[in-house]
Formats: structure tokens, sequence, C-alpha cells
């Protein structure tokens, strides 16, 4: 087998599927270019779309997409309950096989060089890809979202405040932001699985402090990032995890976790859900109702998905 990659891009649009599918199609559309899946949040306001090939199918179709979505999104009109700083808001690119991280980051870098130069959209490396420790980890990039960076272009415009604030200068690009399509982190991680755990109860605050508990940053679960989320037009509160070492700490465990605090709270779970693709072994030894999920179709694994390239 050749070097193979997965990309998962993440855009500001999750209401409108004919922007989400033009986006797709777009990708689709380059030579060697595996699309496989699309999934939108209308509460989060945004959709994920994953897709694999070689290093360089997959980063002209990164980049293909991330055009697109400049055509087609203007974030000064978005609303949603999901962080974000850009149209495109984020780029990874993770090995699969015959590829390194070094290669990624290679790729990476060459690719947001190429969306910073092209489309006028400042990029952040993030990841492995990062040029600063401080842009590693994604959150703090993405601190402050998109009007973060607005009022710091206002700002740098007016002559007593000419100069860039460093924490938010690019590491490609334009200086200022795009005025309808933000910025964009491109980046290299390890697979990650996209777990949300929506509660029966429309109280944020119990969300959110589960999420306080779970997440690695404050000592909870290894490799677990989580927000507290109201999700407005469900009338349910969610915990929005990504499980970046799901060998640590996979769906199971966290199915576990959250729903021992919420009940300590006095509050059930109503179900959870897998946003994307994940490895067979993210389930553990559980099968999805277990977990109150949906049973998953094939397609959703990812192993089903590169064997097609065997």
């Amino acid at each position: 087998m050749s070097a193979l990659i997965e990309c998962v891009p993440n855009f500001s649009e999750g209401r409108d599927t004919g922007i989400v599918e033009a986006i797709a199609a777009s990708i689709a559309a380059v030579d060697g270019v595996h699309l496989a899946g699309m999934e939108m949040d209308g509460d989060h306001n945004r959709s994920v779309i994953t897709f694999m090939g070689s290093p360089g199918d997959v980063a002209r179709g990164a980049f293909e997409g991330c055009r697109t979505a400049r055509d087609l999104i203007d974030l000064r009109r978005h609303r949603g309950v999901h962080p974000r700083i850009g149209a495109t808001d984020v780029i990874p690119f993770i090995p699969l096989s015959n590829c390194t991280m070094d290669d990624c980051v290679s790729l990476a870098r060459d690719c947001g060089g190429e969306i910073g130069r092209s489309l006028g959209i400042p990029v952040y490396f993030y990841g492995h890809a990062a040029l600063d420790t401080r842009r590693r980890e994604l959150p703090d990039i993405r601190r402050g979202g998109f009007e973060r960076l607005v009022e710091q272009a206002r700002r740098a415009s007016n002559a007593q405040h000419n100069r860039q604030d460093p924490d938010l200068a690019p590491d490609a690009g334009p200086e200022t932001v795009h005025a309808s399509a933000g910025a964009t982190a491109v980046g290299v991680r390890d697979i990650l699985v996209a777990y949300n755990v929506n509660l029966n109860t429309d109280d944020v605050r119990v969300a959110r402090t589960i999420a306080q508990v779970v997440r690695e940053k404050s000592g909870g679960l290894t490799g677990v990032r989580a927000l507290g989320l109201l999700l407005p037009g469900r009338h349910l509160a969610q915990v929005s995890m990504n499980l970046t070492d799901y060998r640590q700490t996979g769906m199971a465990r966290a199915y576990a976790t959250v729903a021992r605090l919420a009940e300590a709270q006095g509050v059930e779970v109503l179900e959870s859900e897998l946003i994307g693709l994940a490895p067979r072994d993210a389930l553990g030894d559980a099968v999805p109702e277990d977990l109150r999920m949906k049973p998953l179709d094939p397609d959703r694994y990812l192993e089903t998905h590169i064997s097609r390239f065997d």
C-alpha cells in the first residue's frame, strides 16, 4: 500500500445542505480522493467531512474544500454553539499507513501556506505542525473565536493601536482576518474520536460541570477534551468530547463516566453519538446499544475505508 492519510476538516455550516454538499463535491472532484463521510449539526452549525487518499491528493482536496467554503460561508452571519475561527475552521491531517507524522507536518505547512497565499485566509498551525508551542492545542487558537480576530483587526487598523497582538499573529497568509471567511487552523494529529453525550435536561450547567470533571486538562480522563453545551434546537444539554487517545479512553469509558456524574446530579443520559468515523477498538468491548447509540453502519468504522486501498 502506498502512503495513505486521512483529513477531517470542520466547516462552519451545519444548516444549509446545499452549501455543505457543494463543499463535499469540490473535495470529491479531486482525482484520488475517497470521500468517507459527511455529517451536519444544526445546533453546532457545523459540518464534518472525512476523506482520505495519497498525501498530494488529500492536500489538494483540503485546499479545494477551503476555497469553496470561503466563497459560500459568511461568518459575519454565522451563529452556533461550537467555537470557531473560520469558514473552514480546522483542517487536520492524520497519517494512516506508510506515512510518518513528519511527512504530514511538511504537507500541512505546504497546504496552509497555499491557503494563505492563494485564498487570502490567515492560517495557524497546530498539533504536531505547530510552529509555536502555545498553539499546539487547538482550543488555545480558538479562544475568543472569529469575533476576537475581528476585534484585533479593528484595533490594528486604528492609528493608536497599529501593532499586531503577537498571540494572534498568524503563521501563514495575511496578517489580518478574512472579512467573511475568518482564519483557518491547519495541523497534524493522531486519530481522534469525536463523541457526544446528550443529557435529558436543558440545564447547561450540568453539562459544563461534567465537562470540567472529565477533561484531562483539569485532572479527568486521559486524552479527553470536553465542553458543556446547550443544544437550543433540541432543548438538551450536551457533553461534547474529543477522545484524543481512544486506546486510553474509548467511548465506553467516556460514556460510563459521564453517566455516573450525571446520575449524581439527578440527570439521565438520553443518548450518545459518534461524529465522523472511529476505529473499531474505540468501542472497546461495548456495542453501540450499551452506550445508548444507534447501531453503527460498517461505513462508520475507519477500517472499512482503509480496506478500499489494499
